[in-house]
């Protein structure tokens, strides 16, 4: 019944907003359970009330790696006109998966891409983003490695995993530059996803430090994409474990959504300047049993075919 009430709902607000003027909609990108079963999506016209797409079933199942996962979707919209996805294959894998769809519904051949395997040493790639560069036309695939010994002076209890922000680039999703630091600022951090911003780049993050435990969302910013990210700020999310943002922007003001994973839901804040934030976890709604992915707009007439499936 909820489910239903949900999919009314956003009928209705499509309505209003289309009387508006108001083509686009937002759509949320991510995974159930362990990330066996593949690519999930999600709608909203407001960016509060999201209805699954395909009855919650997945889009696209993983095949890529031995544990064939694929945790942590990234999708973005290229300068090509196609959706370019990127994803986590494995708890221990070199490298991260790849596709591309026109339609979000029929998929490229599932590729992986081997960014880390120049270090033995690199023990995963996790949560893979891609931020696109319009002045360059190039986009920035970036995720988080463990390279074991690397950071010892850090304190960790978690099998020894002591994460840093590493980076490509690439125009064709074929040939990528070399594997360089992104962001390093002395701790450990997983789960960034970058958004221009005017003339600067923001970068929410997860602090995850295990002592003293953070476990939080920060953000950094830089007016370069690729390096210069400042160090960064006071925890935007509470007193509960935090990852997998995911950032939009309504009316004016940034709304980021987050996995609250050791309570098993999702949660979500928002600000008008960046700075001050506000909890409005409970005013959101979203399917059960949702993990963290992205959101990322298309408009009325590409959702339709996904909303007769």
């Amino acid at each position: 019944m909820r489910r239903l009430f949900l999919t009314m709902l956003n009928h209705l607000i499509v309505m209003v907003l289309c009387a508006q003027g108001q083509d686009s909609v937002f759509v949320f990108s991510y995974f159930n359970n362990n990330g066996k079963d593949g690519l999930h999506l999600a709608y909203s016209y407001d960016g509060f009330n999201w209805a699954a797409l395909n009855n919650d079933s997945s889009l696209l199942k993983p095949v890529l790696s031995k544990d064939s996962l694929m945790r942590d979707p990234c999708i973005v919209r290229g300068n090509d006109g196609l959706f370019h996805m990127v994803w986590t294959v494995s708890w221990n894998e070199r490298g991260i998966g790849y596709a591309s769809s026109k339609d979000l519904i029929h998929w490229s051949e599932q590729r992986f891409i081997p960014v880390m395997m120049h270090e033995d040493s690199a023990r995963n790639c996790w949560a893979p983003e891609i931020t696109y560069d319009k002045k360059k036309k190039r986009y920035m695939i970036y995720w988080a490695t463990t390279i074991a010994g690397k950071y010892p002076a850090d304190r960790s209890l978690e099998n020894g995993y002591n994460h840093r922000m590493y980076y490509v680039l690439t125009k064709d999703f074929t040939t990528f530059s070399k594997t360089k630091v992104l962001y390093d600022k002395g701790f450990n951090v997983i789960d960034a996803t970058i958004v221009p911003d005017r003339k600067r780049y923001v970068m929410f993050l997860k602090d995850e430090t295990r002592i003293p435990p953070q476990k939080n969302i920060r953000i950094a910013y830089s007016k370069k994409l690729t390096e210069g990210y400042s160090n960064a700020s006071a925890p935007i999310t509470g007193n509960y474990w935090a990852e997998g943002p995911a950032s939009l922007q309504v009316n004016g003001e940034w709304i980021v959504y987050f996995d609250k994973y050791r309570e098993h839901k999702y949660g979500a804040v928002k600000s008008a300047d960046l700075v001050s934030w506000t909890d409005i976890s409970e005013q959101v709604s979203l399917p059960k049993g949702i993990r963290h992915g992205s959101i990322f707009k298309v408009s009325k007439n590409e959702l339709e075919p996904l909303l007769k499936l």
